[in-house]
């Protein structure tokens, strides 16, 4: 299993045609991963998606790859790459300013992108307090959100 110290990502750029290719391969499997996680979340945490209140779950996943994929992170591990994306959500607009997931893909050796699956959304529990417990939550991140390893 992969963990923040065994890999070792490239540095932020913008996606590749390459990179752009993978996530179009699961781009339907992004977007019912993302509703999933907003109304598991909303039974259990509403505050983690807060900032798509208001927002029809058609509207919080209607993106263009293309143009909302607007960085990506790749490291190779035994079993293929893992492939980080930030995907820019339009209708996400608030005081914070921009509203982006960030997506993790696995794409195995040796097939292309026909292989390519849908890992996980990064959903942060944020700060704890003193006896453990998470008081702050995002799934929607800032465009300022470093792009990093994440096990979800």
């Amino acid at each position: 299993m992969a963990t923040s110290e065994i890999v070792n990502f490239n540095d932020p750029h913008p996606p590749t045609i390459k990179g752009i290719e993978a996530f179009k391969h699961v781009e339907k499997d992004i977007k019912t991963g993302i509703i999933k996680s907003r109304h598991h979340w909303d039974k259990h945490e509403p505050k983690m998606w807060s900032r798509a209140d208001g927002l029809s779950d058609h509207d919080l996943v209607h993106f263009d790859l293309e143009k909302d994929l607007v960085e990506i992170r790749s490291a190779p591990v035994s079993y293929g790459t893992i492939i980080l994306g930030k995907l820019r959500l339009p209708a996400v607009n608030d005081e914070e300013g921009e509203g982006f997931v960030h997506v993790r893909v696995h794409d195995p050796p040796n097939r292309g992108t026909e292989d390519v699956t849908f890992h996980s959304l990064f959903t942060n529990e944020g700060d704890h307090d003193a006896d453990g417990h998470p008081h702050s939550w995002k799934a929607v991140q800032t465009r300022d959100t470093p792009l990093e390893f994440f096990n979800e």
